[in-house]
């Protein structure tokens, strides 16, 4: 597909927003730096560059630090570019590409010679604080800010098909990545299967990888990468995402190995509850709420297993299901893995609080068309929960000698990307994975 038409009706879009937001903040232009890479402490190397996400909303163009762009109302935008002379480090290539003629570029050869070209009265200036972009005052100014994060929750056609792509690039090294824990690879072994598939490097995807075998899926977070393989493996959870022009993918699967079969029916139920989610992002869910009835509906299941014996009420009030689902339902995402204004009441700013008892849910508002969220509920055996769950009344309805056997497999998450329209959802990852 050629992004040319769906780009310019994405700048328009967005010039519209901007428009806006600065007539609300009372600024006559806007400043969206790429910023500048941090220096390690006591190194002269810097972390891996990470371009702002207000510039990448601009721009496809996510290693070109010390660049901006101009905006003004009525002007075309401006883009102040960055090509340094320099032979430790590869220089970015001239603009050039199916976005080049939205803007008015000026290239430069240092990040001081940027900021001089910069307007210097009312502006409206998105960046984080940074190196070398002295006699800028930053300022991010929460009527502009509020206004442009709220309205990014909305994707444009350009967006999509870039998150399109985004998924398909992880679906294609998830698929390399579940033959090589079929191999019987270890979890560095088959990260490195996934970095070849997707043709990324680490610091190209949008987020550390989490390669869990065996009890190592009961680590929400594991980015530890055992470099020799387990004596058996018995299960295999892969959260890894791949990134296009700056936007994310979120992806989750888990994997029993064969001759599981007990814990490959629990990975199938969840997978039913996760799909029965999914068909839910429609316009005007309550996504709190439907956090809640994913917590009601993975009772049903641990009930259905034999792990539990409490009614699904019984178990969310009780605490039951925290214990074995601690995370939230999902999240924005977009140019953030993470994305902004989850919790947003309005484009004028506010907070809608969480559902009590669900203090890591990382979103509230209500979907709409455009919006784009992961759903990836999980059930997990981690024996810090457990162990403090095991001193409570509710200890009474759970099968220990159940939950005792599965305890090695760590636990269960699966995540999709969906898009939620003005008729059935849009399941990014579905896609992706049948497209591959």
């Amino acid at each position: 597909m050629s992004l040319e038409l769906p780009y310019a009706q994405h700048i328009a879009t967005l010039r519209a927003r901007a428009d806006k937001a600065l007539s609300l903040g009372g600024f006559d232009h806007l400043l969206v730096a790429a910023s500048t890479p941090l220096r390690k402490f006591l190194d002269d190397q810097d972390y891996s560059f990470v371009a702002n996400p207000h510039f990448r909303h601009w721009l496809p163009l996510t290693d070109t630090p010390g660049s901006w762009v101009v905006y003004t109302p009525g002007h075309k935008p401006k883009l102040i570019f960055v090509q340094p002379r320099d032979y430790w480090h590869v220089v970015p290539a001239a603009p050039s590409g199916y976005w080049v003629d939205q803007f008015d570029i000026t290239i430069v050869r240092t990040s001081a010679e940027a900021v001089a070209l910069l307007p210097k009265d009312n502006c409206a200036v998105i960046a984080p604080n940074c190196p070398q972009i002295d006699g800028v005052e930053i300022n991010n100014p929460p009527a502009v800010v509020d206004y442009l994060h709220w309205h990014r929750s909305y994707k444009t056609p350009y967006e999509l098909e870039l998150m399109r792509e985004a998924s398909r690039i992880g679906a294609r090294a998830h698929r390399a990545a579940e033959k090589a824990f079929r191999a019987g690879e270890s979890e560095f072994g088959i990260h490195l299967a996934y970095l070849a598939a997707a043709r990324q490097i680490d610091a190209e995807l949008p987020y550390p990888s989490i390669v869990g075998l065996n009890e190592h899926g009961a680590i929400l977070h594991y980015t530890h990468f055992d470099r020799t393989p387990p004596s058996q493996s018995r299960s295999f959870l892969i959260d890894a995402g791949g990134s296009a022009s700056g936007y994310a993918s979120d992806i989750t699967r888990t994997y029993a190995a064969a001759g599981h079969g007990e814990f490959q029916a629990l990975i199938d139920s969840v997978e039913k509850a996760q799909l029965d989610f999914v068909s839910k992002v429609t316009d005007g869910q309550s996504y709190a709420a439907l956090h809640v009835y994913a917590h009601h509906t993975l009772a049903d299941v641990l009930r259905e297993h034999g792990i539990i014996h409490a009614s699904a009420e019984s178990a969310v009030q009780s605490g039951i299901t925290a214990a074995f689902f601690p995370h939230g339902l999902g999240h924005p995402i977009g140019l953030q893995v993470h994305d902004v204004a989850g919790f947003q009441a309005s484009e004028s700013g506010g907070s809608i609080p969480r559902p009590e008892g669900h203090p890591y849910l990382r979103m509230t508002r209500a979907l709409e068309p455009g919006m784009v969220v992961t759903i990836e509920p999980g059930l997990y055996f981690i024996d810090m929960l457990l162990d403090e769950l095991r001193d409570k009344p509710a200890a009474k309805d759970i099968d220990w000698a159940k939950v005792d056997a599965f305890r090695s497999y760590g636990g269960i998450r699966i995540e999709d990307d969906v898009v939620c329209t003005r008729g059935e959802p849009e399941n990014l990852t579905r896609d992706a994975f049948a497209s591959v």
